[in-house]
């Protein structure tokens, strides 16, 4: 750094002097938009009287958006005006190289982005980095006649030494440090220089922000002290102790310090009541002060035993929404005290345990005896339980958080459950857990329902039974049924298979076929020959076949062969066979 800055003559000044006019009034709050109905200023307070937020927490705009040297009341020395926040003397490009450079530190303000964010930002940085109050007497309130001297120089000292105005310009040649994040700035980088610090004091546009609350400086203007940068807010600060009623700073040698903050003597009053706390008790709530009166009688409970105020200087015990005395937590009933005791309620009351139990208290269903104050209980639908009492009634080992099975009154853990009421199989007599198959009401596990004879499963197989006994049908065909006198394979009759009997034969439906022409006989009449069964139409032909010879060698051969004989005489003829008609 090159010694101390020059000091700014007060020819850098307009003779107009600040330019600053903030509307407040009835402007809707950004923090309750849902309770306020708008701004209400205060006598004194930077509060509104409405909501009780700050003035700055509301949507405060300018009427007249001037530049940044408006409202510090410096004169305009460069060619033209930025009011978008751009530094005023660079180029299009430039001018998007500083946006770039800015890109990590956007604003987001009330959801908007972009310039509309940026805008949105710049009203309110206006408004809080260079506070009025800080600018000029006229925008004071507070500021009492012995020590409007002492403000003015205070200003017009800090106007001369510190205050200033960066400048923006793309930086040619080697790189150079920024006294911000000590990182290059290097060729063709848009650096803010910073006069008040050095001339040779360049930050990054990003790094150029107050030491004191980090947020960019407004349109780059600046208050130099120690070689930091400040914004009008903080500077002041730095210097003097600002009233955290009234927003101003103190210029008076005697002020009040409390709650780590300072108040004008006259600021530091009651939230509510505006009297004034110097000297006095006072409670905070929700960071306010309030005095005795007005806390005890906005935020304390009434006793629920008495009726009365429990002030700031009595216990106040509390269950669930109500709240009473130290003195006055005494048991419905026999009046004792309850504190530090356990309890009960009933019906907006409080009791002792004893009379508690005595009145309300409900009964175990294991052992009959009451359930105490503060008792841990065990329910299940309409019954309750003590802890220890909840248990199996088989293994009397208690269930706790365990499963369990509830059966006609009773509790069961789940072992004790499957050895007394569980399915079992009736051939192992093990428990069925799953895939189980039923028989004649009687369970069994698909594995053991077997054949009885080879024990083969039968699960989803066909079967059959004889003597109460399963077999599969092979096993059943080989050794209980019928054999087909034809094909001599058994007749099962499983899966209704038809077949035909006669005498003490048995066909299957299809074997039941003519032993000449293979025409199946099932529904037609038929004819024993010997061991065969043959139809009608063949039994004729093996029966002319056997008379021919014996008519050949009778005298009336002749009258024989050249008449016909009709078919019901050749009937009768045969009728000297064995001839019978069945059905299926």
């Amino acid at each position: 750094m090159n010694g101390t800055p020059a000091r700014r003559p007060k020819s850098a000044f307009s003779e107009m002097g600040v330019r600053i006019k903030e509307v407040s009034e009835g402007r809707p709050c950004d923090n309750c938009p849902e309770l306020c109905p708008g701004f209400v200023s205060h006598s004194w307070r930077k509060t509104c009287k409405s909501c009780g937020c700050d003035r700055l927490q509301h949507s405060v705009y300018h009427e007249e958006l001037g530049s940044v040297r408006d409202r510090l009341g410096l004169r305009e020395t460069r060619g033209h005006i930025a009011y978008d926040n751009s530094p005023p003397g660079l180029t299009a490009k430039q001018t998007e190289l500083y946006w770039a450079a800015l890109a990590e530190r956007a604003p987001n303000v009330g959801g908007a982005t972009g310039p509309a964010a940026w805008r949105a930002w710049r009203t309110r940085a206006l408004a809080y980095q260079l506070p009025r109050q800080d600018l000029s007497l006229t925008q004071c309130n507070n500021i009492d006649e012995p020590h409007r001297k002492q403000f003015e120089d205070f200003v017009a000292a800090r106007n001369e030494i510190a205050l200033d105005i960066g400048n923006a310009c793309q930086h040619h040649g080697p790189s150079v440090e920024c006294i911000g994040c000590n990182k290059a700035i290097r060729n063709g980088n848009i650096a803010i220089q910073a006069p008040r610090i050095s001339e040779e004091a360049f930050y990054h546009p990003a790094c150029f922000t107050c030491s004191e609350c980090d947020e960019l400086l407004v349109e780059l203007s600046y208050c130099a002290l120690d070689g930091h940068l400040y914004c009008v807010r903080h500077y002041g600060e730095r210097l003097k102790p600002r009233c955290h009623s009234c927003d101003e700073l103190i210029f008076s040698g005697e002020y009040t310090k409390a709650m780590n903050k300072d108040w004008h003597s006259g600021h530091f009053c009651c939230w509510q009541c505006d009297e004034s706390l110097t000297g006095q008790r006072y409670v905070l709530r929700d960071e306010h002060p309030f005095c005795i009166k007005c806390y005890e009688s906005v935020f304390a409970n009434g006793c629920e035993e008495c009726n009365k105020i429990i002030g700031i200087d009595s216990k106040d015990l509390s269950y669930k929404d109500k709240h009473w005395h130290e003195a006055c937590f005494l048991c419905a009933k026999c009046r004792v005290s309850l504190v530090d005791k356990q309890f009960g309620s009933k019906l907006d009351k409080i009791y002792c345990g004893n009379c508690y139990d005595a009145q309300f208290a409900s009964r175990c269903d294991g052992c009959g005896e009451v359930f105490r104050a503060g008792t841990k209980k065990m329910e299940y639908k309409t019954r309750q339980w003590h802890e220890k009492c909840f248990c199996c009634v088989v293994c009397k080992n208690p269930i706790g958080t365990k499963s369990f099975i509830p059966r006609e009154q009773e509790i069961y853990c789940a072992g004790c459950y499957e050895d007394k009421f569980a399915t079992r199989c009736v051939k192992c007599n093990k428990i069925i857990t799953q895939g189980g198959v039923t028989y004649k009401n009687e369970p069994w596990h698909r594995e053991c329902f077997t054949c009885t004879h080879c024990n083969s499963s039968l699960a989803g197989q066909r079967f059959t039974s004889r003597d109460d006994k399963a077999y599969c049908a092979e096993c059943y065909g080989e050794l209980f049924a019928k054999r087909c006198t034809s094909c001599t394979k058994p007749i099962t009759g499983i899966g209704g298979t038809r077949f035909i009997s006669f005498e003490d034969r048995h066909w299957h439906n299809d074997c039941f076929i003519c032993a000449h022409c293979k025409n199946s006989l099932v529904g037609k009449g038929f004819i024993v020959v010997e061991q065969d069964i043959v139809c009608p139409d063949c039994a004729k032909e093996q029966l002319i076949d056997s008379v021919l010879p014996i008519v050949a060698n009778a005298r009336d051969w002749c009258v024989f062969k050249t008449k016909d004989m009709p078919s019901d005489q050749l009937s009768d003829l045969a009728d000297k066979f064995t001839r019978t008609k069945v059905k299926p």
